[in-house]
């Protein structure tokens, strides 16, 4: 592989080359252009210096995709700080633990988050800053807010005429392996991890999306971010590529639901659609399938002479749904519907699926529309390798390896969890168990970690949710199941336990929804459970005692 250059100049070189082009608007809201960014990341530098962060210190990000909170991590970067970014839908104290855990000086929160947050429980914070307008929450130093309270008079005095492109000279990474940011897998204390992701893992997921998407993509072209800039895909292919590409980048900072979604592709018109599966099947379901899935369009698809010409027609109604204007739909994190899957093969959709890992910044595999296998999950993608744990690797599943400039550093303080996963020689162990065929098509058979994805992307453990879900009143045991985008805990109560108390059937079900809405309390929005199921018999189990989940999902 080539030297890998500096990610930072790319940031720089951006700005100064799409100076009066939009860069970040907030669907119905502000638009900032790409100079209206840097002189805010300039306010921010002189905030950061002022108060005493250092390069290398931790800055978090706690908000809704914005135009703001993209300005925010672009700056801590710029300054050489280390970003934190952490998804909005933690519970407070979720948040908490990973402030603490990865010792931030700053906190950049949003509307929401700002009132949920305890800053008392945030003890090494010298500051809490609100995303909106950058006004201090708290301030724990003299400096921080004197920084604040003056920073349009030292923005001012720095630059007494105009702030132009020639002022742009932002912090240049010294190696390609140092760390850029830490995302974490999860929120609580025992399962959290923080992913040290270094910036060749950030150039190299770029340049991966510059060889494969940029050709396609131009200065000027405007995308919409649905997936949380805080989970690795979303901050990679919805906002940085495009970013340093000099594209118009859309944020729908309300709640994505798929009306507001569907109005924004067809007032937008995106050249390059990333998603997770539920919510293209979500539109494909309420747009699409009630149109066509009548009898008089069920008997012209019958007829072989016009089948080709109105699966023609579907296919251009279905992009039309998703503004009409895109080269393709990349979809990325869990398995297709099977039946929206059939459907978009039939009509000859432009969409692909691919496989990464937040320890990957996250791109593992990928393979263009016009070469993709029906199925699969793509071809290792540039700078990457990858191979299959398996001595048939082609007929037997085994555990998905892979290797490159796009695996971490490793996890936070915790060099035993890093262990488990890189091996001596660097391979990454995904735990995810794959085929692959003869051309490198990457099949994924099971996920071993078991993790399932929420509608917008978020990453869901169901191991933290049932360990918690046991804790509660007359629970033995729990595995948590998702149907369509809906989580359900099966659970084996104790039984004994409810015949020396004398309880019915009524009274069981009446203790586990209170032991649902008490479990719930402590969840984030898009890992509550909707129901619990009671299961008469204990749940099967490997000879190493583990709950065999297949058997359930």
């Amino acid at each position: 592989m080539e030297k890998i250059p500096c990610f930072n100049l790319y940031i720089q070189k951006s700005i100064i080359d799409n100076w009066d082009r939009d860069a970040f608007t907030d669907f119905k809201g502000q638009t900032l252009q790409y100079h209206d960014v840097a002189r805010k990341i300039e306010k921010l530098h002189i905030l950061f210096q002022s108060s005493g962060v250092q390069k290398g210190d931790k800055v978090a990000l706690c908000g809704r995709n914005s135009a703001n909170w993209a300005v925010a991590f672009l700056a801590t970067l710029t300054y050489g700080a280390i970003a934190v970014p952490i998804l909005h839908e933690f519970t407070a104290d979720q948040i908490h633990n990973i402030v603490n855990h990865s010792e931030a000086k700053l906190l950049f929160v949003g509307d929401v988050v700002a009132t949920e947050v305890n800053p008392t429980k945030m003890p090494m914070l010298e500051g809490i800053i609100y995303i909106p307008d950058y006004s201090l929450v708290i301030s724990r130093t003299d400096k921080l807010t004197y920084a604040r309270e003056h920073l349009n008079e030292m923005f001012g005095k720095k630059y007494p005429k105009y702030f132009r492109k020639e002022h742009v000279k932002y912090y240049m990474e010294e190696s390609p392996e140092e760390m850029a940011l830490i995302n974490y897998t999860s929120g609580t204390t025992g399962f959290s991890k923080g992913v040290m992701i270094p910036y060749r893992a950030m150039w190299s997921n770029f340049d991966f999306a510059v060889a494969n998407v940029g050709p396609f993509l131009h200065p000027g072209d405007s995308i919409i971010s649905i997936l949380p800039m805080a989970h690795m895909y979303g901050m990679a292919f919805e906002f940085m590529f495009e970013f340093l590409t000099g594209c118009h980048v859309y944020y729908l900072t309300r709640v994505p639901s798929p009306a507001i979604i569907a109005q924004s592709f067809s007032e937008i018109k995106p050249k390059i659609i990333i998603s997770v599966p539920l919510i293209i099947e979500k539109i494909i379901k309420k747009k699409v399938f009630p149109k066509i899935q009548n009898n008089r369009m069920r008997l012209l698809l019958n007829m072989p002479i016009i089948k080709d010409q109105i699966n023609e027609k579907i296919c251009d109604q279905v992009s039309k749904a998703f503004g009409g204007s895109f080269y393709e739909i990349i979809i990325g994190g869990a398995a297709f519907n099977q039946e929206v899957e059939r459907f978009l093969r039939r009509i000859k959709f432009h969409y692909t699926v691919g496989y990464g890992a937040t320890e990957c910044a996250p791109i593992i595999a990928y393979a263009d529309y016009k070469t993709f296998v029906p199925g699969s999950s793509g071809r290792a993608a540039l700078h990457m390798q990858v191979k299959i744990d398996s001595k048939d690797p082609a007929k037997v599943p085994g555990e998905i390896l892979c290797k490159g400039p796009n695996v971490m550093l490793g996890y936070y303080k915790n060099e035993e969890a890093t262990k488990a996963v890189i091996d001596s020689d660097g391979w990454f162990h995904t735990g995810d168990l794959g085929t692959m065929d003869a051309g490198g098509n990457i099949f994924i058979k099971g996920r071993s970690k078991n993790m399932l994805l929420g509608s917008n992307g978020q990453n869901i453990y169901p191991e933290e949710i049932e360990d918690a879900l046991n804790s509660q009143p007359m629970v033995v045991e729990s595995v948590v199941v998702q149907r369509q985008e809906k989580l359900y805990a099966l659970v084996y109560p104790d039984f004994d336990l409810m015949k020396n108390m004398g309880f019915n059937k009524e009274d069981l079900k009446a203790v586990m929804e209170q032991n649902r809405q008490n479990l719930n309390a402590t969840l984030p929005v898009y890992s509550k459970i909707a129901g619990i199921e009671i299961h008469d018999e204990e749940f099967a189990k490997t000879p190493k005692r583990s709950i065999k989940r297949y058997l359930y999902s």
